[in-house]
């Protein structure tokens, strides 16, 4: 008779096909993850034996302390530009022994940056940037990082000088291209293009890759004039020293990864997140990513945050818990330790072809369309975000993005909405008046407004200048203003409210507050103003001030 415990039993029943489901998920995660994390190195300018560092390290240490079930971190598209233009302005040589130190420095201030703001509890900065302004962001980065593999897949060499300088200096260069390194891009092409549409979410980055090194040693394409990757050193990451004296010219680039690594991460996290998940906790992420690229700053990573399309596998492949980012590390370092002289032979167009193939997807022209149906303004949001990367570039393209969000949040919260209120005829419905309901009615003599939205110094006068342009336009004997849609009014707000009563009571009218909840009801009080108004112009809500008006109204 066995003497397991039945519920021990149970458990590791449950436990066993959960655990394949992982291992399986992270296996053929592995097969899209790692070359394509080599792709993003080159990329940022880097070796590609540092994709498979950020594959490695940075996803371990997320497993063991991230929210997320199924998050897979390493690099992104967008990580990898970003980090690319800083790296640009910090080694303009491009000396490799310095483009390391300097990408140890980055990824060590970027996961000290993330774990202050853990520290200061900053997880809401995650909301900061609006949808559409993302939106645009990404679509500018799609367009750069497309065009910066466009001379690897042509096989010519620019001078770099901007997106539409290089765009042009692409156009001019185009007689110069290399048939055969194009022929190979077109075939990388046909094989992504073709085994993503028969067979979703397949491992068509690997057998692309796979492909381009058994055509590189088979025809020894290296001899022939096509660009390979090189030498990458085999075995396991060498240790990487942060050098403090980068730290003054890194802080701004770095202070940007990171909130794009945390702004991805998120994101992504709660995107896959399925009901029955724990929710991801936006302070825990600070602490799991910024331990990883902490953590992978020793070990030769660049930063890392997590990643919509290799998290869209391990979801799709059936993953359950990090255990499949566990095995996709480990892969990783099979690679590293055995895979590695064989990757040198991979021609750079392949590689190009699979950092566009997969960085496309960034650039949304349905999104905008979505957008500008909605609401023109936002789109023009969306649209000044993707400007801002390719006139300004990545680094810049973060500020601009981050100062449109802030402005469109502060044009909102600065202009409130200010609705006259009316009754649906036949019903108990009070309703903003609106060319949708011609027939609602209003009362002679009785003018209700409502504002909506937290009352301040920045929009209080904006506020009454309408509430006093209405007032002029209807003429009422008593304004009744409906603060039921108002959290909070700051003493700015207060006083122009208080200033519009007595201007009110002046030319022989009267104003009565109503729907005041508890902390505007509060306020009110501090200042005075309910004595001065007196319990008769203090409603509970607009119907009450409607009943009452009437009784006023009618005949003594």
């Amino acid at each position: 008779m066995s003497t397991t415990p039945l519920p021990v039993a149970q458990a590791a029943a449950d436990a066993a096909p959960t655990l394949r489901l992982d291992i399986v998920a992270g296996l053929t995660a592995a097969a899209v993850v790692l070359p394509k994390a080599m792709a993003y190195a080159t990329v940022a300018g880097l070796p590609v034996a540092v994709g498979l560092y950020t594959a490695f390290v940075p996803m371990v240490v997320y497993a063991l302390l991230g929210s997320s079930r199924v998050l897979s971190v390493s690099s992104t598209t967008t990580l990898a530009i970003l980090t690319g233009a800083e790296l640009g302005a910090a080694v303009p040589s491009g000396e490799p022994a310095a483009l390391l130190t300097a990408t140890a420095t980055l990824a060590a201030m970027v996961g000290l940056l993330l774990m202050l703001a853990r520290l200061l509890r900053l997880g809401f900065v995650a909301n900061f940037i609006s949808s559409p302004v993302l939106t645009g962001f990404k679509s500018g980065i799609g367009l750069v990082i497309v065009l910066d593999q466009l001379p690897k897949l042509l096989g010519i060499k620019i001078e770099k000088a901007g997106f539409f300088p290089d765009l042009l200096s692409v156009i001019q260069h185009l007689p110069d291209a290399k048939p055969l390194t194009l022929a190979v891009a077109g075939a990388t092409l046909v094989v992504l293009a073709g085994m993503e549409r028969r067979w979703p979410h397949s491992p068509a980055p690997l057998v692309a890759i796979g492909g381009g090194i058994a055509a590189s040693w088979y025809f020894g394409l290296q001899q022939l004039g096509v660009s390979t990757v090189g030498l990458i050193p085999q075995g396991f990451p060498a240790l990487s020293w942060p050098d403090p004296t980068l730290i003054r010219q890194l802080a701004p680039g770095a202070l940007g990864i990171a909130l794009m690594s945390f702004t991805e991460t998120i994101a992504v996290g709660r995107a896959f997140a399925h009901a029955e998940d724990p929710p991801v906790d936006a302070n825990r992420e600070l602490v799991a990513t910024g331990a990883a690229n902490l953590a992978g700053a020793f070990f030769g990573a660049m930063p890392a945050g997590g990643g919509a399309s290799q998290t869209a596998v391990v979801r799709q492949a059936g993953g359950r818990s990090q255990k499949a980012s566990l095995v996709t590390a480990a892969m990783a370092l099979a690679t590293m330790l055995v895979l590695a002289p064989l990757l040198g032979l991979l021609p750079n167009a392949t590689l190009a072809m699979v950092v566009i193939v997969y960085s496309v997807g960034l650039i949304e022209p349905g999104e905008f369309r979505a957008i500008r149906a909605v609401r023109t303004m936002e789109f023009r949001w969306a649209l000044a975000a993707m400007l801002g990367v390719l006139i300004f570039g990545t680094l810049q393209g973060i500020v601009v993005a981050i100062v449109i969000s802030l402005l469109g949040l502060s044009s909102q919260v600065a202009q409130p909405a200010v609705y006259i209120i009316g009754r649906k005829r036949g019903a108990d419905v009070l309703r903003p008046i609106s060319p949708e309901h011609p027939d609602d009615e209003t009362f002679e003599g009785l003018l209700i407004l409502r504002p909506e939205g937290r009352l301040f110094f920045a929009n209080a006068q904006i506020v009454v200048e309408r509430i006093r342009a209405l007032v002029a336009e209807h003429r009422p004997r008593v304004l009744a203003l409906d603060l039921s849609r108002v959290p909070d009014i700051e003493y700015s707000a207060l006083q122009e409210l208080i200033d519009c009563e007595r201007r009110a009571r002046e030319t022989g009218g009267s104003v009565w507050l109503v729907g005041l909840n508890p902390r505007v009801l509060e306020v009110v009080r501090n200042a005075g103003f309910d004595r001065e108004l007196g319990p008769d112009r203090l409603l509970f809500n607009a119907r009450n001030a409607i009943e009452r008006y009437q009784q006023l109204s009618q005949p003594q």
